[in-house]
């Protein structure tokens, strides 16, 4: 009995491998709508940054973009004292993200590594403090700062943004502390280390991505904050940028050149600062999702 085989044309064989190549309807949809709503979150800088090119002549203008762009209102803010209330905002802000991880990563580590009577509650009542906001408490914010004699200080800012952003970060090195096996300490310790030295040499160089995102997440919070710096703050060469933006605003008139000059400016440091280390904060984030 013989059998024969019959080929299959070629075009049955080609059609799998061109459907392979070819986009799913899903992956288009998809990909479409991610650019869209990309360009609905980028609009409003773009039109920052064309309005800050902007001629003072042309400010009333409907056209989108101007006949010809402007450069000199990136050059005479700086006249304005801007380049003061600059280095004000990095000082609150490099002050307070490094309070925050000097007084987190210690807390965190004993919080993941011994269990103590009260852990739960205790950690409880540092995200409880994570719920109250400082526009809610700035008449008592006040009243404290007031009594130590601490009007019109940096350090006030300092320690409020230090204080408001420390339960975000312990909670989240918390958990990263916590993703980390304990045997990786213990052999250290075996190895001559003591238990601080484990601590710095081993688990703090694991933790990194946890410690870059605890970082990014409170210097934006210090950098971004408004209502107990405009409390606070009286003298105009202490003022962080997010207060002297506010007074390009007046009360009949608004510099808007300068306005939004003076808010491309104050965008650049926390752009750059999340595009050096934006790797890290995706892999701080997405830790311990799965084991």
């Amino acid at each position: 009995m013989t059998t024969q085989s019959i080929a299959a044309p070629a075009r049955s064989r080609r059609r799998p491998a061109e459907r392979r190549n070819l986009p799913r309807l899903r992956t288009v949809v998809l990909a479409g709508s991610a650019y869209v709503i990309g360009l609905v979150f980028l609009l409003p800088y773009i039109e920052m940054v064309i309005t800050a090119l902007r001629p003072a002549g042309e400010i009333k203008d409907r056209d989108y973009l101007p006949h010809h762009f402007d450069f000199s209102n990136f050059t005479n803010i700086w006249s304005t004292g801007l380049g003061t209330n600059l280095s004000v905002s990095l000082e609150i802000a490099v002050g307070s993200t490094a309070l925050v991880l000097l007084v987190a990563i210690p807390a965190a580590y004993y919080t993941a590594r011994r269990d103590f009577r009260g852990k739960k509650v205790f950690l409880l009542l540092v995200l409880i403090t994570q719920m109250f906001q400082p526009t809610a408490m700035i008449v008592g914010i006040y009243r404290e700062f007031l009594t130590f004699n601490m009007i019109d200080s940096v350090w006030a800012l300092i320690l409020v943004n230090a204080g408001f952003n420390m339960a975000f970060a312990v909670w989240i090195l918390n958990a990263y502390f916590g993703a980390i096996p304990k045997e990786i300490e213990e052999a250290a310790v075996v190895d001559g280390c003591s238990r601080i030295g484990a601590m710095f040499r081993v688990i703090i160089p694991l933790a990194m991505p946890g410690i870059v995102t605890a970082l990014i997440f409170t210097f934006i919070a210090a950098w971004n904050e408004f209502i107990v710096a405009l409390t606070l703050i009286s003298s105009l060469n202490k003022q962080p940028l997010t207060v002297k933006t506010s007074d390009y605003i007046g009360q009949y008139s608004t510099d808007w050149q300068h306005l939004f000059a003076g808010s491309v400016i104050a965008t650049i440091p926390v752009i750059i600062l999340f595009a050096l280390i934006e790797g890290k904060v995706v892999s701080g984030l997405t830790s311990g999702s799965v084991k």
